[in-house]
């Protein structure tokens, strides 16, 4: 296969599916008890240096309460996989957890605007980038759930961001055609945030999945948190709702409302007076020092971190309004 042109940035993981399938060929697949605490999850699967990528899109599903305790235990040298990133990114930038990244978007939060301290980390030149498009981080990990070396798309070609890349042109056998040619990725490790799980890791997702079902196919080690753990028995009555089956999942963490401040689809809306106090505590750095010490460095569980936030009476309200959107 001719290969026309590359990107000029490198890789940060290894495409080579054998050496995925020897990884996969030795974990456990049991229906066990996979219940764990948020510290233990960090703890076990989540050390310096690892490939991280966290499910949801934009602020819709975050898996907040693992991401806080990454920043609490310090973990530093962080690869992350920068798939539709908005508050998630956020986070690691104020823990100054990463140093590389494969980004498609990040920094913004959406509508919300751009987070001032991720832009500051984003150009001191500390962090390795290489620039793709959301559909090609999706390819990836469509290809690594696969067991393939690559995947196949059109997006990209002709453009600054293929530059960036590190994405091949590659000529069809059969046709000729131009295609850029994305390599898998294995991440090693994923955090999905999911409406309701068993004890063994059977998932349900209501609304959308995005790339998650690939994710975590694709992830080495998955760590799911759920808003509810529900029994295996209500899992086997409805079998065509699990998404995400027992045997891909490492850990398993039940968390209440643990996608804030994001939306949680048909359960709460997401707290945007918390997300807009972020954006704008961020432009002064020392300010946003004593911010992270109030709402994450001083409390010792996420449920401190919701009472600081407003607690029961707060999360009540983000209810009210999920329920009036989804009306």
């Amino acid at each position: 296969m001719n290969v026309l042109d590359k990107g000029i940035n490198a890789l940060f993981m290894d495409p080579e599916p054998d050496n995925a399938r020897q990884f996969f060929a030795k974990k456990s697949r049991a229906m066990t008890d996979k219940r764990m605490n948020e510290k233990d999850a960090v703890e076990r699967f989540i050390p310096d240096g690892c490939y991280l990528a966290i499910g949801g899109f934009g602020a819709n599903r975050i898996a907040t309460a693992v991401i806080h305790e990454i920043l609490r235990a310090r973990r530093k040298n962080l690869g992350f996989f920068g798939h539709t990133s908005t508050h998630d990114f956020q986070l690691l930038c104020a823990g100054q957890c990463i140093d590389r990244v494969d980004i498609a978007y990040i920094i913004g939060l959406e509508a919300r605007g751009l987070s001032p301290n991720a832009r500051r980390v984003m150009e001191s030149g500390e962090v390795q980038v290489c620039e793709w498009t959301n559909y090609a981080l999706a390819a990836r990990l469509k290809a690594a759930a696969e067991g393939v070396s690559f995947a196949i798309v059109r997006c990209m070609l002709g453009t600054d961001t293929f530059k960036m890349s590190a994405a091949r042109v590659i000529e069809c056998p059969f046709t000729g055609k131009k295609y850029a040619a994305v390599p898998a990725v294995w991440p090693d490790v994923a955090i999905i945030h999911v409406h309701h799980a068993d004890i063994y890791g059977n998932c349900q997702i209501r609304g959308i999945s995005i790339a998650d079902l690939e994710l975590a196919r694709a992830a080495k080690h998955v760590i799911i948190t759920a808003e509810r753990l529900i029994d295996n028995t209500a899992i086997r009555m409805r079998p065509t709702q699990t998404v995400i089956p027992f045997y891909l999942v490492d850990a398993v963490i039940e968390v209440p409302f643990g996608s804030y401040p994001g939306n949680m689809p048909y359960l709460y809306y997401s707290d945007e007076d918390h997300l807009a106090q972020w954006l704008t505590v961020e432009k002064d750095p020392q300010e946003f020092k004593k911010f992270l010490d109030h709402y994450i460095y001083g409390v010792s569980s996420f449920e401190q971190y919701l009472e600081r936030c407003g607690g029961l009476a707060k999360l009540k309200q983000l209810q009210k309004l999920e329920t009036l959107v989804d009306s």
